[in-house]
């Protein structure tokens, strides 16, 4: 299993680098990040779709896929409808009011099928958890490619997703290897206090990495911020990380569960390969924004 997920890994971290690298020669419009935040949202729709057809919840792929790709939609706005100085904040609002107008399509979908009590609002519940996680968390790690700054963009995104697969390597490895005190025994019986160790380790070291030597790799050339913010950074994407992780758990396992989908060997689906870095993304662009771990020289 270690040596699947250690594959895995390998494969998919080269395969994002080379896709930021392909999207980057595209300009700052970013199409080829949308192509595939748009393909990622609906492929998340499906899986959860299909994780949530349990007991009374109807859930809906055709209505929560067509959302997840409006609010993906919302998050390219301030490109598709220039004209105005863009801003994190005006983007975050365009996200928002999808998101809010996919919860009312959502409620109203509810009335129009309402049958009998009992369905509705677990349902509804269903959905929207469905487009909030697996869109609007995607879309808001996507600002990452303008904000806060367009030249480090995929350098800033790098040091999340490297910090946050590193950490989960290492809570993997070192709760096989030595592990023994369950964190969450009823929700996620595999993760370890060992475990949580090997997350901050990895995380650290991974993050670090990255961000002292990746950034010879672009043309902006940042270098990394003081010590401390660094190793605090990357510790932190380490916690959020296995948080993002453990929350998936939860998913999973109310809806009896072992894995999202049977897309990939050691991993599962797709969010189970994806729910630490969008977990994780969100706090990533607020501590850029706060308290950047690299500078540009």
């Amino acid at each position: 299993m270690l040596g699947w997920r250690v594959l895995v890994s390998v494969i998919v971290v080269p395969s994002l680098i080379a896709l930021f690298w392909f999207d980057s020669t595209l300009g700052s419009a970013a199409w080829g990040l949308l192509a595939f935040c748009l393909a990622a949202a609906v492929r998340n729709a499906f899986e959860m779709s299909t994780l949530m057809r349990v007991r009374s919840i109807r859930p809906s792929f055709r209505l929560t896929g067509t959302c997840s790709a409006v609010v993906i939609l919302a998050a390219w706005m301030h490109v598709l409808l220039p004209g105005h100085e863009p801003s994190v904040l005006i983007s975050m609002g365009w996200i928002t009011a999808a998101l809010i107008s996919s919860f009312l399509v959502l409620l109203v979908r509810e009335a129009v099928v309402f049958s009998e009590p009992g369905a509705s609002m677990e349902s509804l519940g269903a959905n929207l958890l469905t487009v909030v996680y697996g869109s609007g968390l995607l879309a808001i790690v996507a600002q990452f490619r303008w904000f806060p700054d367009a030249s480090i963009a995929y350098f800033a995104i790098g040091s999340m997703v490297i910090a946050v697969k590193a950490g989960d390597i290492g809570a993997y490895t070192f709760g096989r290897l030595w592990g023994k005190r369950r964190m969450a025994p009823k929700l996620s019986p595999g993760k370890t206090w060992m475990g949580f160790n090997g997350a901050l380790f990895g995380s650290i070291a991974g993050g670090g990495l990255w961000l002292c030597f990746g950034g010879q790799l672009f043309e902006s050339a940042p270098t990394p911020g003081h010590p401390v913010v660094v190793v605090a950074y990357c510790a932190l994407m380490g916690v959020v990380g296995l948080l993002g992780d453990l929350c998936e758990s939860l998913i999973k396992r109310d809806t009896g569960k072992k894995d999202s989908a049977a897309l990939m060997p050691g991993f599962g689906g797709l969010l189970d390969l994806i729910d630490s870095p969008i977990f994780a993304g969100p706090i990533a662009l607020a501590w850029w924004h706060w308290l950047p771990p690299a500078v540009l020289p």
